[in-house]
């Protein structure tokens, strides 16, 4: 039940009140997005941590003025694999196998698997399908923040080309998916704060065969 009352807790905050959040409770968030499940494992993202003033700025610019981005303690970056390849899969791989004590060809076998099912699927796919694991993560993080009693703000409307450009992403063969403005609710300015939440009926939302 305390996920719940959690969740029921948590709204997509509209204000923030700049307040730095506590180095304990970023790194719970954080491991709870690193922990997040992931197709075959292979956790196909990266986070980025943002607090540099100028760097939030810019951001807010090409963010619909979203006044989260800067009045926010940290902002986090969701960004995915541009594409799959058969390098990339086996570098996770082999991490796995080597932690897990393994022969280093234990894998082989799926990998090749994996592959022969990737990479006929194009670029797009691939790109689309490591967008859909970080929003797993993405998630978690969501819940663990408030768990933590931090308030955050999944967002999609932003730039992503410009957040591309502006963390230098293509380099690492990554791109921008939504991005999670955490901290402290501004309770005398956030029109959101006391409205009730809703959300689907549950006879509508969940159907039973």
């Amino acid at each position: 039940m305390a996920l719940l009352n959690d969740l029921m807790w948590r709204y997509a905050t509209k204000k923030m009140n700049g307040q730095t959040i506590p180095k304990d409770k970023l790194d719970y968030i954080l491991e709870a997005a690193r922990l997040a499940p992931s197709s075959s494992g292979l956790q196909p993202y990266q986070v980025f941590v943002i607090t540099n003033k100028s760097l939030l700025s810019q951001i807010r610019g090409f963010s619909n003025d979203q006044s989260q981005i800067t009045d926010c303690s940290h902002l986090l970056v969701f960004a995915a694999w541009d594409s799959y390849s058969y390098e990339r899969i086996g570098d996770v791989f082999l991490r796995t196998v080597k932690e897990r004590g393994l022969t280093e060809n234990a894998k082989d076998a799926y990998h090749k698997r994996i592959w022969d099912i990737y990479e006929p699927l194009g670029r797009k796919w691939q790109s689309e399908h490591s967008a859909k694991q970080a929003y797993i993560a993405l998630g978690l993080a969501v819940a663990a923040a408030a768990e933590q009693k931090i308030d955050s703000t999944p967002m999609e409307g932003f730039d992503k080309d410009k957040m591309d450009e502006l963390l230098r992403l293509e380099k690492l063969g990554l791109k921008s998916v939504v991005i999670l403005p955490i901290g402290y609710r501004d309770e005398d300015h956030d029109w959101l704060l006391n409205l009730k939440k809703v959300r689907t009926p549950k006879e509508e939302f969940i159907t039973e065969l």
